[in-house]
């Protein structure tokens, strides 16, 4: 199955570059680029990609607000690349409900893998900074996840999936380590961010963070 991708991004050999690199992987073909957000939104909509690389500092609409555009309208999902000065950015994206992020510097192999796994429903977040991330990220405003209450209304194993993605497991890692099927794991994440009112797993992996859950609190 070929994956759909559009890349949103203000410098033209940047778009460039990344076409290059993810139709390298031989799964993924880049069906239209962007060079701002308002533009980002219209051609998704035109061309129906399965995920969106997304600049985060564009002129006009930015990658925050075209995120949250496109996750509300639940359209495809989106891969936020970054750099690591940019951290304000990156937080508002996240709970705009991005799929995930990476800096701008991942290797090649890295990229093409990382939109692999958010058009299969998975979460990526960059393993360099995502503590730091996640850290700041519960730190910052009012929390944007649900009080503790609705935690219960959970099932033992929503709990156990809940806590899974805090750990930032994939749904192949949670499936082998709660012994279950990836399909049925996908139906639990589904569940679980219906319940608790979230667009991504990210954010259920940064709620899950702020909560401490962890497998064996979910016993």
């Amino acid at each position: 199955m070929t994956i759909r991708v559009l890349i949103a991004d203000d410098h033209a050999a940047v778009r460039t570059g990344l076409a290059m690199v993810l139709e390298g992987g031989g799964d993924i073909e880049v069906v239209g680029e962007a060079d701002d957000g308002g533009s980002a939104v219209r051609r998704v909509h035109e061309l129906a990609p399965d995920v969106v690389l997304m600049d985060v500092r564009m002129p006009g609409m930015d990658g925050i607000e075209a995120t949250r555009a496109l996750v509300t309208g639940r359209v495809c999902e989106i891969l936020v690349l970054t750099t690591f000065d940019m951290d304000e950015y990156v937080y508002g994206a996240l709970r705009a409900g991005a799929a995930g992020f990476l800096l701008k510097s991942v290797e090649a192999p890295r990229l093409i893998e990382a939109v692999r796994q958010v058009a299969a429903g998975d979460g990526v977040l960059d393993p360099g900074v995502t503590r730091r991330m996640l850290t700041a990220f519960a730190a910052s405003g009012p929390a944007c996840s649900p009080p503790p209450a609705t935690l219960d209304g959970l099932t033992e194993r929503e709990h156990e999936v809940l806590a899974c993605l805090g750990l930032g497991l994939s749904n192949q890692r949670i499936a082998t380590t709660l012994v279950i099927s990836e399909t049925t794991v996908k139906t639990h994440v589904s569940r679980v961010l219906f319940k608790l009112g979230l667009d991504s797993r990210v954010q259920a992996a940064i709620l899950a963070q702020e909560h401490g859950l962890t497998l064996g609190s979910a016993e």
